[in-house]
């Protein structure tokens, strides 16, 4: 698969799915802030299968 997640997109992504996974081990929002574990890898992997389905891209490599 390409690559199809922008920089700042991967970004965000990682910063939100570390928040969630620390926010749930601390106890602070329950055992569903796990799910933070999706955004994480997509946004180490820089890919994400929605977009691929939806046919988005935010990479600005060019096709």
């Amino acid at each position: 698969m390409k690559t199809n997640e922008g920089t700042i997109d991967r970004a965000v992504r990682i910063i939100a799915g570390l928040a969630l996974i620390a926010l749930a081990y601390s106890g602070t929002i329950g055992v569903w802030g796990y799910i933070g574990v999706v955004p994480l890898l997509t946004g180490i992997l820089g890919i994400c299968p929605a977009y691929s389905i939806f046919g988005l891209n935010t990479c600005p490599m060019k096709k």
